[in-house]
């Protein structure tokens, strides 16, 4: 989800990923294509952060355990 500022009907809204129509990478980052709740087709330029490498870690299920019982 991001908040966009529509250019057909002014209002500032909020954009779930269902509203998303495509997605194109560019040298500014990622190019989405949507449509706005007023029915207008809009599109936004994300920042790099969407385009950096991924790097998953593991996490061993008994240590959120015992920090979630620790917790409470």
């Amino acid at each position: 989800m991001f908040v966009h500022h529509c250019t057909a009907c002014s209002r500032r809204q909020l954009i779930f990923p269902s509203l998303v129509t495509g997605v194109v990478p560019s040298g500014d980052g990622l190019v989405l294509a949507f449509t706005c709740w007023c029915g207008a087709e809009q599109t936004t330029v994300t920042d790099n952060v969407f385009t950096a490498p991924f790097e998953p870690t593991t996490v061993e299920p008994s240590t959120v355990l015992d920090d979630a019982t620790a917790a409470a």
